[in-house]
């Protein structure tokens, strides 16, 4: 098949999406239609009209821009079915119906973040992290009825540095997934595109997550904390409880320490550092934001509130080394 055979749709909403649609326009492919999420009202007073990224760039690019509110509606099908798109891309869009999904003869294509089966669901990138893998991936696999469980295209496998947060894998992830968008059409173009099955015995899963998630359970160890900070920073961050209101945690470091304390006590000097005890360790807590505030390193948070019943003679100066690995 010829590249200017192919007519395809593409769909997605977040800059997540731009990407591989920037990818699909700058390799000479003919997008013919654009689907993503209608506008909404934001800003002051919520009187601004908040457009999606996608729809920024498809818009600024000239392409046709559909912004159904209803997947199943008979005139957003119509004017799909009038495009004569023989094949869909979708990057992080919302679940498809049959009608839509089904309707390319050449099928509809996923882009997952991570390596199917593992980490089939809404979060594969956040439970990634907070799993403390040292891997995972980009997917992308054709549509199928039941969600994440399409025929798998091709893979690309991304490490998951002890360093890096949810931001960092995001972006990475964000630009490997776009070029595997192109390589996976470009294989169906040159008709060598080998699809095949998951294997149902690796699936683990990777749900939404919910504000209750997003709790530090102090009871765990230091590096599982660690790890569940950075999974979910910087949206939707992890949070504990000081001085009964919550404290959101964006950055931390961790060492393992028999400090003989019960778990959650706050250890501070009250001007340079703020740690809490876990089991088996301590968080020391670098980036932080308090209820109402703005998002601050540990020193300017603690010039302005007082901890000095916190305060306990544990010599965290001289702790073994804090880990970020």
């Amino acid at each position: 098949m010829k590249k200017e055979d192919l007519r395809i749709v593409f769909l997605g909403t977040p800059e997540f999406a731009v990407s591989s649609l920037k990818s699909l326009n700058e390799a000479g492919y003919n997008v013919v239609g654009v689907i993503t999420a209608p506008d909404r009202k934001g800003g002051r007073g919520m009187k601004e009209v908040l457009e999606s990224d996608v729809k920024k760039y498809a818009s600024k690019e000239g392409m046709y821009v559909m912004q159904p509110k209803n997947l199943k509606n008979a005139e957003f099908l119509t004017e799909l079915a009038a495009l004569k798109a023989n094949l869909q891309i979708v990057v992080a869009f919302r679940m498809l119906p049959v009608a839509v999904w089904d309707m390319p003869s050449l099928g509809t294509y996923n882009l997952h973040g991570s390596l199917l089966p593992k980490y089939r669901g809404a979060a594969p990138i956040n439970w990634a992290i907070m799993n403390g893998e040292d891997y995972t991936g980009v997917t992308t696999f054709k549509l199928k009825h039941e969600i994440d469980t399409g025929s798998i295209a091709l893979q690309a496998k991304l490490e998951i540095k002890k360093s890096d947060y949810l931001n960092d894998i995001h972006d990475s992830m964000m630009e490997r997934g776009a070029s595997l968008i192109v390589e996976t059409i470009d294989s169906i173009c040159a008709g060598t595109i080998e699809l095949k099955e998951q294997d149902e015995s690796g699936i683990t899963k990777a749900p939404k997550i919910f504000h209750k998630d997003c709790e530090l359970d102090l009871k765990k160890d230091p590096e599982s904390l660690y790890n569940h900070i950075r999974g979910l920073s910087p949206y939707p961050v992890a949070w504990t409880t000081l001085k009964e209101k919550k404290l959101k945690v964006y950055k931390a470091l961790y060492t393992y320490h028999q400090h003989g304390l019960a778990d959650g006590t706050f250890i501070s000097d009250g001007k340079s550092y703020l740690a809490v005890t876990c089991a088996q360790g301590l968080l020391l807590l670098t980036v932080v934001q308090a209820e109402g505030k703005r998002r601050m390193g540990i020193k300017d948070y603690l010039n302005g509130i007082n901890l000095k019943e916190n305060k306990q003679q544990l010599p965290i100066r001289i702790l073994p080394h804090w880990s970020q690995m």
